[in-house]
């Protein structure tokens, strides 16, 4: 299994990018549809913006429980702020997730018209250079989302930018994720974060200093995917895949407990859940139906709407 995880996630270089556009989105749209992910490697994302902002992260998840505590936000869903530990739930799981974390949202400006919706984002007293670090970590995140955006677009053989004007305005979050060290047997069926799929558009993973990452194959197989240091794990989310009709699927995957000897290890990682404007209607694609492939969703549907209902099912809204 280790050679066919390894050729699945073959690393594609961003630099192809800008050699051969179609090139890089053939291979992107390929390992889309194989597996729904796709590791990238020499992205333009600068190192120190990661580095400050990964670190900015720890030094909050080193706060006492208390003062973390002060920035959870009853009934927010979890879509701003701080979410402590063991609250979310994967859809149709029991066991809670061995997890705590904070998301970082889209900077709006007063009066903007989705401003009742999306909320405003909360900053960290206790922690120097908090909203300037968090930020740019959003805002580089944020551009190169859209750059792979336009690769996704030309797989589909759509215009380059035709994403451009649905996620301008997304309710994008980055989520800074601890999972704390398992200094104690975890509660019988309880993983650090269970089988589930992404809700949004695509998500961007920063890779994490411990292991854990898994993927199911179609073949029903769970392949690990531990990516080059420096790469981005990129995937599509139950948006796209509701868009592209499953032609690029929202694959499932989790985050395993360690082995007995990297227990004592805390595992941290940062994806960024690109998403699309509140009131963009998810209507599918004309070029994803065919006679062999029919439209699964023949009533477009509300990207706030889809996600409320999500959000419900992963136990983050009542």
């Amino acid at each position: 299994m280790t050679a066919t995880t390894a050729s699945l996630f073959e690393p594609i270089s961003y630099t192809l990018w800008k050699k051969d556009p179609k090139a890089f989105a053939d291979r992107l749209g390929a390992s889309f549809r194989e597996t729904g992910f796709v590791v990238i490697k020499d992205h333009p994302i600068d190192q120190g913006v990661i580095d400050r902002g990964v670190e900015t992260g720890k030094k909050f998840f080193a706060m006492p429980d208390e003062a973390k505590r002060k920035y959870f936000i009853p009934g927010g869903g979890g879509q701003r702020a701080y979410t402590p530990f063991a609250t979310e739930v994967a859809k149709g799981a029991k066991a809670k997730d061995l997890k705590e974390f904070w998301h970082v949202a889209r900077e709006l400006p007063n009066g903007h018209k989705f401003s009742d919706i999306m909320g405003e984002n909360l900053y960290v007293a206790e922690v120097p250079g908090w909203k300037e670090n968090t930020n740019a970590m959003f805002k580089a995140l944020d551009e190169f989302g859209l750059e792979l955006l336009s690769a996704i677009a030309m797989h589909l053989k759509l215009d380059p930018r035709f994403f451009d004007k649905t996620v301008q305005d997304g309710n994008s979050i980055l989520r800074l994720l601890h999972y704390p060290p398992q200094t104690e047997p975890p509660p019988e069926g309880s993983v650090r974060a269970g089988a589930h799929e992404d809700i949004n558009v695509i998500t961007l993973l920063l890779g994490a200093e411990e292991g854990g990452l898994e993927v199911l194959h179609r073949n029903g197989s769970w392949l690990a995917v531990n990516p080059p240091a420096g790469s981005l794990v990129v995937n599509a989310g139950d948006m796209l895949q509701r868009l592209t009709n499953h032609v690029l699927p929202s694959t499932t995957h989790r985050v395993v407990n360690p082995k007995p000897e990297r227990s004592r290890f805390p595992r941290y990682s940062t994806p960024f859940f690109l998403h699309f404007n509140p009131d963009y209607e998810i209507d599918t694609l004309p070029g994803c139906i065919s006679a062999e492939r029919p439209n699964k969703y023949p009533e477009p549907l509300n990207a706030q709407d889809f996600l409320e209902t999500r959000l419900k099912e992963i136990g983050l809204r009542m």
